[in-house]
């Protein structure tokens, strides 16, 4: 197993032409067929996968938690170590490498690839969720001081302290362990591609560990793997933004909530999607990307004005505190009490990150040739961090202060996918921001799907970044059918299903590849 095996793999050399696609066979096969099947099956027996999808995300979420937050805690603590190493020096495509986007257009990528949908969805739903039901039940000595983690039942000690809590557990969900897991696989791609010549695709990540059996069949399934945790992934924020785009046209438009609007929504989008994916990443996904994270810094910057600011920028700061000494007990998976915060949020989130994890590591490692290890780490979990504890902390601090001083009712009753728009209702210019909101979902949606599609289309022909255009515009509809179908087919319940579903055999997939990362990065620094 020698480097110069690893640099001279030739990347297309089971890559077949047919009708104008270049085909990486038989990934694009196995993996395309095997959507379509599950697409066609879960229509003409709806009634079967509505119970299928109700009975999958208990079964895993109970039986397999401890496998996602020991994964979970591996990757968080893995990327840390690589900022603090020798290793952090070395630099993605050489020493002589140079950055291909400045750091705003390369931020903004990262940032609206990774978490776009879900931080506008449960900005306010998450942390209302918590205080009022699974993370208010605090534990409280009759000194008043808290004595243990207790996330259970009402809110039962003092509101200030589960407002905290509620923020502290938001933040870990959107925190260290999920840009953890997208760091894992975006340097590993990154450095195996840049700096080792191998295709950008998930199999060259293991070639330190199984050597030429990369290229074969064990190769073959990690694609595929990946492009079924991809779409699954992809499919659950697909759907997650239909559902909130179409509550909020609803709640400005009297727009009717039904299965036909949904799919429509769906359709809708998905072909805004298609026009960004023809488009090419340059033109098309950089500037919306861009674009939407200016949308999104406005909404932020207007309701933290509007709002009651000095409450945000503190509880944005107890906050932080708070999620830090609790990160031990977050983290934590051995005598838990409290199953409905641990199986039902946690492990959900840490399978969802998971899914999406190849996804959003193969965007991030295209647009990140150039930044060094420890740049690269840095960026890609600290930053991202901070500013989405700003984002839940403007938000859910601006619902919780609402939801405390007894005005906030309407927020707390409302469903999830309309508490935004309810919170919204107390502030001036209520339908501006909830006009934004609703454009702000609709175009991280596209983001999403047009980003995830070339990421699959990538997987599927063998790691080449310039296949055809056909194969982008095929996938990103796919994608599309995906979350109609798990729509239709268990709504919410079942698209968390299928990420879990995903996500599970990936954890373990994950885990090999912080070894081969280890053991590439040794192997440079040897190297010199």
């Amino acid at each position: 197993m020698s480097d110069s095996t690893e640099t001279d793999y030739e990347v297309g050399q089971d890559n077949i032409q047919i009708m104008g696609l270049d085909i990486h066979n038989p990934v694009f096969a196995v993996s395309g067929l095997t959507i379509i099947a599950f697409v066609f099956f879960s229509l003409v027996f709806r009634e079967q996968a509505t119970e299928f999808f109700g009975w999958l995300r208990p079964a895993l979420t109970s039986r397999f938690d401890w496998v996602f937050m020991i994964a979970c805690n591996i990757f968080v603590v893995f990327s840390l170590v690589l900022i603090v190493t020798p290793y952090g020096s070395i630099r993605l495509g050489g020493a002589d490498a140079k950055p291909d986007y400045s750091y705003a257009g390369w931020f903004s990528m990262l940032f609206a690839a990774g978490m776009g949908i879900g931080l506008v969805f449960w900005g306010v739903a998450e942390p209302i969720s918590h205080y009022g039901s699974s993370m208010g039940g605090i534990a409280v000595g009759e000194d008043g001081v808290r004595t243990d983690w207790a996330p259970l039942g009402a809110a039962a000690g003092d509101p200030a302290t589960s407002k905290d809590l509620a923020m502290a557990a938001t933040i870990f969900h959107w925190g260290l362990h999920p840009w953890a897991i997208y760091a894992v696989v975006a340097l590993a791609l990154a450095f195996f591609s840049f700096n080792r010549g191998l295709p950008l695709t998930m199999r060259s990540v293991f070639y330190p560990l199984f050597g030429e059996a990369t290229w074969g069949t064990l190769g073959h399934i990690i694609d595929v793997l990946a492009v079924f945790a991809t779409i699954f992934g992809l499919a659950t924020s697909l759907g997650l933004g239909a559902t909130q785009a179409l509550a909020g046209l609803n709640y400005l438009f009297d727009v009717p909530v039904t299965d036909g609007m949904k799919v429509l929504l769906i359709v809708l989008i998905t072909g805004f999607a298609l026009v960004s994916v023809v488009a090419g990443l340059d033109k098309g996904v950089k500037r919306l990307s861009e674009a939407n994270m200016i949308l999104a810094a406005a909404l932020l910057i207007l309701v933290l004005i509007v709002g009651p600011t000095v409450a945000i920028l503190t509880g944005f700061f107890t906050g932080i505190v708070e999620y830090v000494r609790e990160l031990p007990a977050l983290s934590n998976w051995i005598g838990r009490e409290d199953t409905n915060f641990m199986q039902g949020w946690t492990t959900f989130y840490w399978a969802w990150w998971i899914s999406w994890s190849p996804f959003v590591g193969m965007f991030i490692a295209r647009i990140s040739r150039g930044r060094t290890v420890r740049e690269f780490v840095t960026c890609v979990i600290l930053i991202p961090t901070v500013v989405g504890a700003l984002w839940m902390s403007v938000f859910g601090g601006a619902a919780l202060d609402q939801v405390m001083s007894g005005a906030g009712q309407a927020v707390s009753d409302a469903a999830l996918e309309l508490k935004m728009f309810k919170m919204f209702e107390a502030f001036p210019m209520t339908g501006v921001l909830s006009f934004i909101g609703i454009i702000l979902v609709v175009v991280f949606f596209v983001t999403s799907s047009d980003s995830g599609s070339l990421v699959i289309d990538t997987i599927t022909a063998g790691g080449k970044t310039d296949a055809p255009t056909a194969q982008r515009v095929f996938w990103c509809i796919l994608e599309g059918a995906i979350a109609i179908v798990l729509l239709l087919g268990g709504g919410l319940g079942a698209l968390q299903a299928a990420a879990i579903a995903t996500g599970f055999p990936f954890a373990i997939v994950l885990v090999l590849m912080c070894v081969s990362i280890f053991i590439g990065l040794a192997r440079e620094k040897r190297r010199g």
